[in-house]
């Protein structure tokens, strides 16, 4: 069979890049140039380019051209967790942990095995969770703000579970979908998984463009905003009771239902209501105990208006059946003896503590953050590389992510997305001078 020409500069292209050939960041020829050497057709290169950057290869941007990706950085499309070196410092990936979380295991697994009915735990549970574990999350979400009672709760695998289980129940492929020009890489992946059509709301520096939201419902059929009012990821905003009314009124006013997304609402102390309580009828709330206990828990739990209920539950059933019971025994015992409420309060100091790290050695640089998240959002200059500048701290041992995981938007921003809390307070320091030794090479916005 006849191989067209294309594919053969395709894969002359491909393995040069993956030689090492041409370093991240680095600017290919332009399509004009390209077909000039390779003698093919100008459309023809450009077929080629988009080949390669459908492999991860390049990145392609209006106006500047075509660029080598860093390798080492991506693993699909940047959404999924990646592997970086054993002696790395990481600051791509959030794992908060405080001392004493594997001593609480250890004396929690004791308490199984000496009281109750073991055998019981390895039965099938209710899809929704048993009613004494759906209580004790319906006592923790009042701490929070939410007034709820625990038939509107179902317990599932984590709060990525609670998005995938919410998305599956209420949205067909190609439903509308707004969401922040930035946010969660988890909920981009599950939408694109679901072929959902997600809209993106240009940034204010304190919250979402409502009013570009408001348009967007004006002109579309807008099926949900997912929305994280209470320390958004990775801006870092908290919503005033302002900017939730606003957002409220919108959702009811063109039947537009609502996801929150509360899984770092408990970062931050005296908040507004949560949008649950002010639009239980429209709104579905989203949180689980990844974050604020252990990532490897995974127990994560849905507030829902009444009327989902049912249907949540059949997509839990039709997924996983239900939660295991022997961690959501673990998780119900540590929110009701105060376990999760102390953790939660040593985790906030403990994220303080790391932006003010952050505060001492990235001074001047612009930034963008809350004094309590465990996150930073870090412009670059509108002609810095990304890549390169990833690729640059790889090799002094420091992993960090670029804006790409985060965007909804065709353009991805140049910034950095540091996540602070995964490694040690010393690692944090060192890892965080080495990105201010980059960004004093290659200014940063």
């Amino acid at each position: 069979m006849r191989i067209p020409k294309y594919k053969a500069v395709v894969d002359s292209l491909a393995a040069q890049i993956r030689s090492g050939r041409w370093p991240a960041g680095h600017r290919l020829p332009t399509h004009r140039r390209l077909a000039a050497d390779e003698g093919i057709a100008i459309v023809t290169a450009s077929r080629v380019y988009a080949e390669l950057e459908a492999m991860g290869l390049v990145s392609s941007e209006q106006g500047r051209g075509t660029f080598v990706r860093d390798l080492a950085a991506a693993s699909g499309e940047e959404i999924d967790q990646r592997a970086v070196a054993v002696d790395a410092i990481d600051l791509s990936f959030n794992s908060p942990s405080v001392p004493g979380q594997a001593d609480l295991l250890r004396q929690a697994l004791r308490d199984l095995a000496g009281a109750g009915d073991l055998d019981a735990l390895l039965r099938y549970q209710p899809h929704r969770g048993r009613a004494q574990d759906r209580d004790a999350v319906a006592r923790h979400l009042r701490h929070r703000g939410l007034e709820v009672g625990r038939e509107r709760v179902l317990i599932v695998n984590g709060a990525q579970q609670g998005l995938a289980v919410t998305a599956m129940a209420l949205f067909e492929p190609g439903d509308v979908i707004a969401v922040d020009a930035l946010t969660y890489p988890g909920f981009i992946v599950l939408a694109r998984t679901l072929r959902l059509e997600l809209a993106p709301l240009p940034a204010t520096a304190a919250g979402p463009d409502l009013d570009a939201l408001e348009e967007l419902c004006r002109r579309r059929r807008v099926r949900a905003v997912y929305t994280m009012p209470t320390l958004h990821n990775p801006l870092g905003w908290v919503y005033d009771e302002t900017q939730r009314a606003q957002l409220v009124s919108i959702a009811s006013r063109y039947g537009v239902s609502i996801i929150e997304d509360a899984s770092y609402a408990y970062l931050v102390e005296d908040a507004p209501p949560p949008l649950a309580m002010l639009a239980p009828d429209i709104t579905v709330y989203v949180s689980g105990l990844s974050k604020s206990v252990a990532t490897g828990l995974r127990i994560g739990f849905i507030a829902a208006p009444a009327m989902l209920v049912p249907t949540l539950e059949r997509v839990i059933r039709a997924t996983t059946w239900n939660t295991p019971a022997l961690t959501a025994t673990i998780a119900g015992k540590w929110l009701d003896d105060g376990t999760v409420d102390r953790l939660e309060v040593e985790k906030r100091n403990d994220a303080r503590r790391r932006q003010s790290v952050a505060a001492e050695i990235l001074a001047g640089l612009p930034y963008v953050g809350h004094p309590s998240s465990y996150f930073l959002w870090l412009p670059l200059a509108p002609d810095a590389r990304p890549d390169r500048i990833v690729a640059a701290l790889a090799a002094r041992r420091v992993a960090v992510s670029t804006a790409e995981p985060f965007a909804t938007t065709p353009t991805v921003p140049h910034a950095l997305r540091l996540a602070l809390g995964s490694v040690s307070i010393a690692d944090l320091r060192q890892a965080l001078h080495a990105v201010r030794a980059e960004a004093d090479r290659d200014p940063f916005a």
